[in-house]
């Protein structure tokens, strides 16, 4: 998944660059020299060969390349038990110490990878003014985007509504405790607004939702709807959730604010920097219908619930009055 092609899985971030622009040389990719020992290496590169990283005012379209040489777990497994071997037969001892087993390990890492190419993953980015958007949601490679992007002088944080302004709503919660930057419990309790939207509503027939409660998280798969209410009216907090916002079918991490497999029209034009033009217009019309019933919701985020309605108990009546005998 990429911003130009297929479905989307996105993340937003806040971004100051240098009025020069960001330091890409700095950040280029190597590739890896086939006798180097070296087993990673994670620089940028153009969308597009020799293509330039500025295609617009203040936009930079760009790819973070991560090339890795991991050696296959069950072959090291199998060349470690053929080292061990060879060792106990060389020493004639029925067994290897631990120090020297991590050496024949070391060893077996290094003749796998010496005849293994590395594994790529490209992460397409895109910087388009006060706004960086990266084809991915996981954490570990957000991270390394921004990593990277420090290096050439460009300046990240996340965005989420609850970030850009002060949240006026209490954030406290016995059920979910936000772990990550940029994430807030505010997220869940959105979505939880945002189903009661006549627009939006939870994937019927193939939903897909995570929930936690005060004892465990619960995944829903499936016609989730009935159980889903369930969980909600027993005070359950979404975690994420395969939602239609209009025409849109997404799966939205309410801690984080992010998008996952995002359906978009597909664009078709001659050139890369027109499809990415409209692309970014389709992603950033998503985020906006998002922000706009945020802003709608946002008081309602947390409102205590009203206490049930009790029956009034009757006023005592004295002898005598009306409905008593004498």
């Amino acid at each position: 998944m990429g911003l130009l092609s297929g479905t989307v899985s996105v993340t937003r971030f806040n971004v100051v660059v240098p009025p020069e622009g960001p330091d890409f040389d700095r950040i280029q990719f190597w590739a890896i020299d086939p006798s180097s020992e070296v087993r990673e290496r994670i620089g940028t590169v153009p969308f597009e060969i020799d293509a330039p990283y500025e295609v617009g005012q203040g936009r930079y379209a760009f790819r973070v390349r991560i090339d890795r040489i991991r050696p296959d777990g069950t072959a090291l497994k199998e060349r470690l038990k053929e080292l061990i071997k060879a060792e106990m037969e060389a020493t004639g001892r029925p067994f290897v110490g631990s120090k020297t087993r991590k050496k024949l390990r070391e060893l077996a890492e290094a003749e796998l990878c010496a005849r293994q190419a590395p594994r790529t993953r490209i992460l397409e980015c895109c910087i388009d003014g006060p706004l960086l958007w990266v084809a991915s949601t996981a954490k570990s490679h957000l991270g390394t985007v921004l990593t990277l992007l420090r290096q050439a002088g460009v300046e990240a944080d996340f965005k989420a509504p609850w970030l850009d302004e002060a949240p006026e709503t209490d954030e406290a919660s016995d059920i979910v405790i936000p772990k990550e930057p940029g994430e807030s419990v505010l997220g869940c309790r959105f979505v939880k607004a945002l189903l009661e939207e006549p627009e939006v509503m939870v994937e019927p027939e193939t939903g897909s939702v995570r929930l936690a409660t005060r004892e465990a998280k619960v995944s829903l798969t499936g016609a989730v709807l009935n159980e889903l209410f369930h969980y909600l009216e027993a005070g359950a907090e979404i975690l994420s959730a395969k939602i239609h916002v209009g025409p849109h079918l997404m799966r939205f991490d309410a801690l984080s604010y992010r998008i996952n497999g995002l359906k978009l029209e597909p664009v078709r034009n001659e050139h890369w920097t027109v499809d990415l033009d409209q692309r970014l217009e389709q992603i950033a019309a998503v985020f906006e219908v998002l922000d706009g019933k945020y802003a709608a919701l946002k008081d309602r985020l947390n409102s205590p619930a009203p206490p049930p309605e009790t029956a009034e108990a009757p006023e005592a009546v004295e002898p005598g009055e009306a409905g008593e005998p004498f």
